[in-house]
């Protein structure tokens, strides 16, 4: 079997457990969460209103407003699901974990965006893969979350499966076609691609009717370079490898270009309109997950 094909193939037989582990933390962090609610045209009672200009009387609560001596509108909670599509960088790069006490970066991208999709699929929303042709469609049957891991998987076939010449570098050397209007876009990657086709990715998106999420994974040997002495650092998608004679001399140096390759990617997706939340590998998720929870509910 091929190293592309055996690599799909592992994490075909750890999907179980990343689906478990994401079920698991949604549970818990439904537990604490409190309902976030927005005026619609549900069943749910929400609160009470003033009565605006030209507001249809059918509206008007008549025994509330007998009681203020005010028009009172009864706003019931929003009861429309909205879509949000789940986006996972599948390149080769992202394959690999320091340590093999950690997740690798898909791993922990993967448990992170199946929790969010538990707790979505919780409050009635639609959730959906995208990819850079569009939609990706999931297998029929089944639960949903289920139905949402297999297509995980079967995006993991073609990504992991890339060749240097091909779309390895994908999501960011393709673009999204065919959206749906108004939903939400989470994409997990470790945004280590080339800048100008970051860019060149983040803009396209602020051109389409969605609201874009971007959730950068790193591993902790990215952020701190913890090596010493001699290294051969070899690459997964065909680049040249590059051998150090003494690692502990650039420590600095190093340190200095991821800080401001963050600070440049945290810019470049505020400049474009969308929202930034990062995530090592190490390091519980619920920080994350807590955080693109009210990111997402805030801009509904």
């Amino acid at each position: 079997m091929p190293p592309s094909a055996a690599a799909a193939a592992a994490l075909a037989a750890r999907m179980p457990d990343l689906l478990l582990r994401a079920r698991q933390t949604a549970a818990t962090l439904a537990a604490g969460l409190h309902p976030q609610r927005r005026a619609g045209w549900g069943d749910s009672f929400w609160q009470y209103r003033p009565a605006q200009p030209g507001e249809p009387a059918s509206r008007i609560d008549w025994r509330q407003s007998a009681r203020t001596h005010h028009a009172q509108v009864r706003e019931k909670e929003a009861e429309t699901a909205q879509t949000v599509l789940l986006w996972c960088d599948m390149s080769p790069s992202m394959d690999w974990c320091s340590a093999s006490s950690i997740p690798s970066k898909l791993d922990s991208a993967i448990t992170l965006l199946l929790t969010m999709a538990a707790l979505l699929l919780r409050a009635g929303e639609t959730v959906q893969l995208a990819g850079p042709s569009g939609l990706f469609p999931l297998p029929a049957g089944g639960p949903p979350l289920e139905r949402l891991a297999m297509g995980l998987i079967a995006q993991a076939h073609k990504g992991l499966a890339a060749t240097p010449d091909s779309a390895a570098q994908a999501p960011f050397q393709r673009l999204p076609l065919h959206l749906p209007v108004r939903a939400h876009l989470l994409i997990a990657s470790d945004f280590l691609g080339p800048q100008e086709d970051i860019q060149s990715f983040l803009r396209h998106l602020a051109a389409l009717p969605v609201r874009a999420h971007l959730l950068a994974v790193r591993d902790p040997a990215e952020a701190s370079l913890p090596y010493a002495g001699r290294v051969l650092f070899t690459g997964l998608e065909g680049e040249q490898p590059v051998e150090l004679s003494e690692t502990t001399d650039i420590r600095a140096a190093y340190a200095s270009l991821i800080a401001t390759r963050e600070g440049w990617l945290a810019d470049t997706a505020t400049r474009y309109g969308h929202d930034l939340t990062r995530h090592q590998t190490d390091q519980t998720a619920l920080p994350a997950l807590l955080n693109l929870h009210t990111l997402m509910s805030h801009s509904a």
